[in-house]
Protein backbone atom coordinates (compact mmCIF):
# COMPACT_ATOMS: atom_id res chain seq x y z
CA UNK A 1 0.00 0.00 0.00
CA UNK A 2 1.55 3.39 -1.23
CA UNK A 3 1.91 6.01 1.88
CA UNK A 4 2.78 9.51 1.91
CA UNK A 5 4.91 11.17 4.11
CA UNK A 6 4.98 15.10 5.03
CA UNK A 7 8.32 16.48 6.65
CA UNK A 8 8.59 19.49 8.11
CA UNK A 9 11.66 20.69 9.00
CA UNK A 10 12.94 22.69 12.20
CA UNK A 11 13.60 26.72 11.68
CA UNK A 12 11.68 28.50 14.57
CA UNK A 13 9.59 31.55 13.10
CA UNK A 14 10.27 30.08 9.44
CA UNK A 15 7.87 27.69 9.86
CA UNK A 16 5.13 29.99 8.75
CA UNK A 17 6.39 28.89 5.59
CA UNK A 18 5.18 25.74 5.63
CA UNK A 19 1.87 26.77 6.24
CA UNK A 20 2.04 28.95 3.03
CA UNK A 21 2.90 25.53 1.40
CA UNK A 22 -0.08 23.93 3.07
CA UNK A 23 -2.43 26.09 2.54
CA UNK A 24 -1.44 25.89 -1.57
CA UNK A 25 -1.79 22.26 -1.11
CA UNK A 26 -4.99 21.97 0.28
CA UNK A 27 -6.73 24.86 -2.08
CA UNK A 28 -4.82 21.99 -5.12
CA UNK A 29 -7.00 18.77 -3.35
CA UNK A 30 -10.71 17.56 -5.22
CA UNK A 31 -11.36 17.01 -1.28
CA UNK A 32 -9.98 19.37 0.51
CA UNK A 33 -11.06 17.55 3.94
CA UNK A 34 -9.24 14.10 3.27
CA UNK A 35 -5.83 13.89 4.73
CA UNK A 36 -2.97 13.36 1.91
CA UNK A 37 -0.04 12.55 4.48
CA UNK A 38 -0.77 9.85 6.18
CA UNK A 39 2.02 9.86 7.58
CA UNK A 40 3.43 13.12 9.66
CA UNK A 41 6.84 13.90 10.56
CA UNK A 42 7.83 17.17 12.35
CA UNK A 43 10.99 18.49 13.70
CA UNK A 44 11.47 21.97 15.84
CA UNK A 45 8.93 23.95 15.22
CA UNK A 46 8.07 21.78 12.03
CA UNK A 47 7.37 19.44 14.95
CA UNK A 48 4.62 21.81 16.04
CA UNK A 49 2.94 22.16 12.46
CA UNK A 50 2.85 18.13 12.51
CA UNK A 51 1.19 17.59 15.54
CA UNK A 52 -1.55 20.26 14.51
CA UNK A 53 -2.33 18.46 11.39
CA UNK A 54 -2.27 15.30 13.62
CA UNK A 55 -5.01 16.16 15.80
CA UNK A 56 -7.22 17.48 12.96
CA UNK A 57 -6.84 14.34 10.32
CA UNK A 58 -9.74 14.07 10.13
CA UNK A 59 -10.53 16.95 8.49
CA UNK A 60 -7.26 18.43 6.46
CA UNK A 61 -9.20 21.72 5.45
CA UNK A 62 -9.79 22.73 9.06
CA UNK A 63 -6.18 21.66 10.26
CA UNK A 64 -4.70 23.95 7.59
CA UNK A 65 -7.17 27.00 8.91
CA UNK A 66 -6.38 26.38 12.20
CA UNK A 67 -2.49 26.79 11.53
CA UNK A 68 -3.21 29.70 9.01
CA UNK A 69 -5.47 31.66 12.34
CA UNK A 70 -2.18 31.17 14.69
CA UNK A 71 0.24 32.14 12.45
CA UNK A 72 -1.19 34.73 10.15
CA UNK A 73 -1.91 36.35 14.17
CA UNK A 74 1.55 35.15 15.33
CA UNK A 75 3.09 37.76 18.39
CA UNK A 76 6.62 37.32 19.78
CA UNK A 77 4.78 37.57 23.15
CA UNK A 78 2.51 33.93 21.67
CA UNK A 79 6.13 32.02 22.13
CA UNK A 80 8.42 33.86 24.22
CA UNK A 81 7.67 36.03 27.15
CA UNK A 82 8.73 39.82 25.46
CA UNK A 83 7.35 42.09 27.97
CA UNK A 84 9.78 44.56 29.72
CA UNK A 85 9.85 42.71 33.00
CA UNK A 86 10.33 39.26 31.19
CA UNK A 87 13.38 40.36 28.89
CA UNK A 88 14.96 42.56 31.83
CA UNK A 89 14.36 38.90 34.29
CA UNK A 90 16.66 37.21 31.53
CA UNK A 91 19.31 40.08 31.26
CA UNK A 92 19.80 40.26 34.93
CA UNK A 93 19.64 36.29 35.47
CA UNK A 94 22.47 35.99 32.86
CA UNK A 95 24.32 39.45 33.74
CA UNK A 96 24.39 37.76 37.50
CA UNK A 97 25.65 34.66 36.36
CA UNK A 98 28.60 36.22 34.50
CA UNK A 99 29.20 38.53 36.70
CA UNK A 100 29.24 36.14 39.91
CA UNK A 101 28.69 32.58 39.20
CA UNK A 102 30.38 31.11 41.99
CA UNK A 103 27.75 32.96 44.23
CA UNK A 104 24.62 31.24 42.13
CA UNK A 105 23.11 28.09 42.89
CA UNK A 106 21.33 27.81 39.48
CA UNK A 107 22.08 29.72 36.51
CA UNK A 108 19.84 30.55 33.93
CA UNK A 109 18.57 27.73 31.29
CA UNK A 110 17.89 29.59 28.68
CA UNK A 111 17.86 33.09 26.82
CA UNK A 112 14.30 33.35 26.22
CA UNK A 113 11.31 32.26 28.18
CA UNK A 114 9.26 30.20 26.26
CA UNK A 115 6.45 30.02 29.19
CA UNK A 116 3.28 30.98 26.71
CA UNK A 117 4.21 28.77 23.98
CA UNK A 118 2.99 26.02 26.02
CA UNK A 119 0.34 27.52 26.82
CA UNK A 120 -0.58 28.24 23.21
CA UNK A 121 0.12 25.24 22.38
CA UNK A 122 -2.39 23.58 25.43
CA UNK A 123 -4.97 26.15 24.59
CA UNK A 124 -5.35 24.89 20.41
CA UNK A 125 -4.02 21.24 20.43
CA UNK A 126 -6.79 18.29 21.43
CA UNK A 127 -4.14 15.62 21.55
CA UNK A 128 -7.23 12.76 21.92
CA UNK A 129 -7.57 13.68 17.81
CA UNK A 130 -4.45 11.54 16.77
CA UNK A 131 -6.08 8.28 18.52
CA UNK A 132 -9.16 8.91 16.21
CA UNK A 133 -7.53 10.21 13.37
CA UNK A 134 -5.73 6.56 13.65
CA UNK A 135 -8.57 4.57 14.59
CA UNK A 136 -11.03 5.98 11.83
CA UNK A 137 -7.52 5.52 9.20
CA UNK A 138 -7.00 9.59 8.61
CA UNK A 139 -4.20 9.34 10.07
CA UNK A 140 -0.90 5.90 10.12
CA UNK A 141 1.27 8.09 12.06
CA UNK A 142 2.66 11.13 13.60
CA UNK A 143 6.88 11.47 14.14
CA UNK A 144 8.20 14.54 16.69
CA UNK A 145 11.99 14.20 16.79
CA UNK A 146 14.24 15.05 19.61
CA UNK A 147 17.84 15.27 20.67
CA UNK A 148 18.94 13.91 23.94
CA UNK A 149 21.61 16.25 25.78
CA UNK A 150 22.97 13.54 28.18
CA UNK A 151 22.78 10.60 25.49
CA UNK A 152 23.46 12.72 22.44
CA UNK A 153 21.03 10.56 20.53
CA UNK A 154 17.93 11.66 17.77
CA UNK A 155 14.77 10.14 19.62
CA UNK A 156 11.61 10.28 17.19
CA UNK A 157 8.79 9.76 19.50
CA UNK A 158 5.73 8.38 17.45
CA UNK A 159 2.30 7.42 18.09
CA UNK A 160 0.42 5.35 15.23
CA UNK A 161 -0.99 2.11 14.74
CA UNK A 162 -0.22 -0.59 17.44
CA UNK A 163 1.53 -2.76 14.69
CA UNK A 164 4.51 0.08 14.18
CA UNK A 165 7.57 -1.42 15.85
CA UNK A 166 10.70 0.74 17.33
CA UNK A 167 13.21 1.14 15.35
CA UNK A 168 17.42 1.71 16.93
CA UNK A 169 20.31 2.90 14.30
CA UNK A 170 23.39 4.48 15.06
CA UNK A 171 22.82 7.51 16.82
CA UNK A 172 18.98 7.36 16.15
CA UNK A 173 16.30 5.78 18.03
CA UNK A 174 12.21 5.69 17.07
CA UNK A 175 9.83 5.22 20.32
CA UNK A 176 6.51 4.43 20.15
CA UNK A 177 4.40 6.38 22.99
CA UNK A 178 1.08 8.70 23.55
CA UNK A 179 2.31 12.41 22.29
CA UNK A 180 2.12 15.09 24.41
CA UNK A 181 2.66 18.99 25.04
CA UNK A 182 6.17 17.89 26.36
CA UNK A 183 7.48 16.60 23.22
CA UNK A 184 6.36 20.01 21.35
CA UNK A 185 8.22 21.97 23.84
CA UNK A 186 11.33 19.56 23.70
CA UNK A 187 11.31 19.20 20.14
CA UNK A 188 11.24 23.40 19.59
CA UNK A 189 13.40 23.81 22.41
CA UNK A 190 16.13 25.71 19.99
CA UNK A 191 19.44 25.42 21.66
CA UNK A 192 20.74 28.34 24.06
CA UNK A 193 17.59 30.19 23.16
CA UNK A 194 14.29 27.79 24.52
CA UNK A 195 15.12 25.81 27.94
CA UNK A 196 15.44 22.06 27.42
CA UNK A 197 12.73 19.63 28.46
CA UNK A 198 12.47 16.80 30.62
CA UNK A 199 11.21 13.59 29.00
CA UNK A 200 11.37 10.30 30.93
CA UNK A 201 14.92 10.44 32.60
CA UNK A 202 16.48 12.53 30.31
CA UNK A 203 16.82 16.13 29.46
CA UNK A 204 15.86 16.97 25.42
CA UNK A 205 16.01 20.12 22.86
CA UNK A 206 15.88 21.06 19.23
CA UNK A 207 14.88 18.04 17.33
CA UNK A 208 17.55 18.97 14.19
CA UNK A 209 20.57 19.01 16.37
CA UNK A 210 22.03 15.51 15.86
CA UNK A 211 19.90 14.87 13.64
CA UNK A 212 21.95 13.29 11.15
CA UNK A 213 19.03 11.49 8.80
CA UNK A 214 15.83 14.19 8.68
CA UNK A 215 14.09 11.64 6.19
CA UNK A 216 14.40 8.26 8.23
CA UNK A 217 11.67 8.46 10.55
CA UNK A 218 9.13 8.77 7.28
CA UNK A 219 11.01 5.53 5.67
CA UNK A 220 10.78 3.88 9.15
CA UNK A 221 6.98 4.54 9.45
CA UNK A 222 6.10 3.04 5.61
CA UNK A 223 6.62 5.92 3.27
CA UNK A 224 7.25 5.04 -0.56
CA UNK A 225 6.44 8.98 -1.32
CA UNK A 226 8.00 12.03 0.80
CA UNK A 227 6.76 15.25 0.51
CA UNK A 228 9.93 18.17 2.37
CA UNK A 229 9.20 21.10 3.12
CA UNK A 230 12.33 23.13 4.02
CA UNK A 231 13.05 26.08 6.01
CA UNK A 232 15.48 27.78 3.86
CA UNK A 233 16.67 28.20 0.61
CA UNK A 234 18.08 24.54 -0.30
CA UNK A 235 21.52 25.64 -2.49
CA UNK A 236 22.47 28.97 -2.60
CA UNK A 237 24.03 30.92 -5.92
CA UNK A 238 27.38 30.48 -6.01
CA UNK A 239 29.30 33.86 -5.01
CA UNK A 240 32.47 35.34 -4.54
CA UNK A 241 33.72 35.31 -1.25
CA UNK A 242 33.82 39.00 -0.36
CA UNK A 243 36.51 40.62 1.99
CA UNK A 244 35.97 41.99 5.11
CA UNK A 245 37.75 43.18 8.21
CA UNK A 246 34.68 43.57 10.23
CA UNK A 247 34.80 41.27 13.12
CA UNK A 248 31.23 38.82 12.64
CA UNK A 249 28.81 39.77 15.31
CA UNK A 250 27.26 37.28 18.15
CA UNK A 251 24.02 37.40 15.96
CA UNK A 252 26.00 36.43 12.89
CA UNK A 253 27.51 33.99 14.18
CA UNK A 254 24.41 32.37 16.53
CA UNK A 255 22.84 32.88 13.03
CA UNK A 256 25.49 30.85 11.02
CA UNK A 257 25.42 28.39 13.99
CA UNK A 258 21.39 27.50 13.60
CA UNK A 259 21.44 27.63 9.89
CA UNK A 260 23.72 24.48 10.63
CA UNK A 261 21.73 22.92 12.28
CA UNK A 262 18.39 23.83 10.48
CA UNK A 263 19.13 22.78 7.23
CA UNK A 264 22.77 21.72 6.23
CA UNK A 265 21.50 17.70 7.82
CA UNK A 266 18.63 18.23 5.45
CA UNK A 267 20.19 18.76 2.41
CA UNK A 268 23.05 16.00 3.37
CA UNK A 269 20.39 13.59 3.52
CA UNK A 270 18.59 14.38 0.49
CA UNK A 271 21.42 13.70 -1.48
CA UNK A 272 21.97 10.35 0.29
CA UNK A 273 18.16 9.31 -1.13
CA UNK A 274 18.94 10.62 -4.46
CA UNK A 275 22.00 8.14 -4.94
CA UNK A 276 20.07 5.14 -3.18
CA UNK A 277 17.52 6.01 -5.68
CA UNK A 278 19.98 6.20 -8.26
CA UNK A 279 21.56 3.02 -7.52
CA UNK A 280 18.23 0.97 -7.18
CA UNK A 281 17.50 1.58 -10.62
CA UNK A 282 19.87 0.13 -11.83
CA UNK A 283 19.71 -2.86 -10.36
CA UNK A 284 16.64 -4.94 -11.70
CA UNK A 285 13.56 -5.92 -9.68
CA UNK A 286 14.35 -9.53 -10.42
CA UNK A 287 18.04 -9.43 -8.83
CA UNK A 288 16.88 -7.17 -6.19
CA UNK A 289 14.27 -10.16 -4.66
CA UNK A 290 16.60 -12.86 -5.70
CA UNK A 291 19.38 -11.76 -3.49
CA UNK A 292 16.86 -10.32 -0.89
CA UNK A 293 18.26 -6.31 -1.19
CA UNK A 294 16.47 -4.49 1.10
CA UNK A 295 16.31 -1.45 -1.16
CA UNK A 296 13.64 0.35 -2.86
CA UNK A 297 13.02 3.80 -4.52
CA UNK A 298 11.45 6.30 -2.19
CA UNK A 299 9.78 9.30 -4.20
CA UNK A 300 10.84 12.61 -2.80
CA UNK A 301 9.72 16.14 -3.98
CA UNK A 302 11.07 19.21 -2.01
CA UNK A 303 9.83 22.56 -1.75
CA UNK A 304 11.65 25.49 -0.60
CA UNK A 305 11.88 28.95 -0.21
CA UNK A 306 12.56 30.92 -3.07
CA UNK A 307 14.01 33.86 -1.52
CA UNK A 308 16.06 34.22 1.53
CA UNK A 309 14.38 34.15 4.87
CA UNK A 310 16.80 36.27 6.68
CA UNK A 311 17.11 38.94 4.27
CA UNK A 312 13.37 38.95 4.47
CA UNK A 313 13.42 39.03 8.40
CA UNK A 314 15.61 42.34 8.62
CA UNK A 315 12.47 44.39 6.55
CA UNK A 316 10.36 43.31 9.95
CA UNK A 317 12.93 43.32 12.67
CA UNK A 318 11.47 46.64 13.96
CA UNK A 319 8.12 44.89 14.47
CA UNK A 320 8.98 43.03 17.55
CA UNK A 321 8.21 44.67 20.84
CA UNK A 322 11.05 47.30 22.12
CA UNK A 323 11.95 45.25 25.06
CA UNK A 324 13.22 42.08 22.29
CA UNK A 325 14.60 45.13 19.86
CA UNK A 326 16.83 46.30 22.73
CA UNK A 327 17.86 42.86 23.63
CA UNK A 328 18.99 42.17 19.70
CA UNK A 329 20.20 45.37 18.88
CA UNK A 330 22.84 44.81 21.20
CA UNK A 331 24.13 41.50 19.73
CA UNK A 332 23.90 43.09 15.95
CA UNK A 333 20.23 40.96 15.12
CA UNK A 334 18.54 43.61 13.65
CA UNK A 335 20.50 44.55 10.24
CA UNK A 336 21.27 42.35 7.16
CA UNK A 337 24.11 40.35 8.45
CA UNK A 338 22.44 39.44 11.86
CA UNK A 339 19.22 38.71 10.08
CA UNK A 340 19.65 35.16 10.34
CA UNK A 341 19.70 34.89 14.04
CA UNK A 342 16.24 37.42 14.02
CA UNK A 343 14.58 35.06 10.73
CA UNK A 344 13.98 32.00 13.69
CA UNK A 345 12.72 34.23 16.47
CA UNK A 346 10.55 36.65 14.79
CA UNK A 347 7.20 35.88 15.60
CA UNK A 348 5.41 39.01 14.36
CA UNK A 349 2.95 38.94 12.14
CA UNK A 350 4.16 41.19 8.87
CA UNK A 351 6.88 38.39 9.17
CA UNK A 352 4.65 35.32 9.20
CA UNK A 353 2.19 36.51 6.98
CA UNK A 354 4.92 37.47 4.54
CA UNK A 355 6.52 33.52 4.94
CA UNK A 356 2.90 32.25 4.31
CA UNK A 357 2.45 34.64 1.02
CA UNK A 358 5.95 32.85 -0.12
CA UNK A 359 4.76 29.09 0.47
CA UNK A 360 1.66 29.61 -1.02
CA UNK A 361 3.40 30.84 -4.25
CA UNK A 362 6.40 29.12 -4.53
CA UNK A 363 3.93 26.04 -4.16
CA UNK A 364 1.45 27.40 -6.84
CA UNK A 365 4.39 28.40 -9.41
CA UNK A 366 4.97 24.28 -9.30
CA UNK A 367 1.44 23.09 -9.19
CA UNK A 368 1.46 20.51 -11.58
CA UNK A 369 4.82 19.11 -10.23
CA UNK A 370 3.17 19.23 -6.41
CA UNK A 371 -0.33 17.78 -8.31
CA UNK A 372 1.78 14.59 -10.03
CA UNK A 373 3.24 13.80 -7.08
CA UNK A 374 0.23 13.37 -4.92
CA UNK A 375 -1.47 11.48 -8.06
CA UNK A 376 -3.96 14.19 -8.32
CA UNK A 377 -5.97 14.96 -11.73
CA UNK A 378 -5.36 18.74 -12.56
Amino acid sequence: MSRTALILSGGGARAAYQVGVLAAIRDMLPEPQRNPFPILCGTSAGAINAASLATTAENFDAGVNQLLEIWRNFHAGSVYRADALGIGATAARWLGALMGGWLVKSGPRALLDNSPLRQLLTAHLDFSGIDRAIANRALHSVSLTCSGYNSGQSVSFFQGRPDLEPWQRSQRFGAHVKLNVDHLMASSAIPFVFPAIKINREYFGDGSMRQVAPISPAIHLGADRILVVGAGRMAEPRNERQASDDYPSLAQIAGHALSSIFLDTLSVDLERIRRINQTVHMIPEQVRREQHIALHKIDVLVIAPSERLDYIAAQHAQSLPWPVRALFGNIGALNKHGGALTSYLLFEQPYTCALIDLGYRDTQQRREEVLTFLKISG
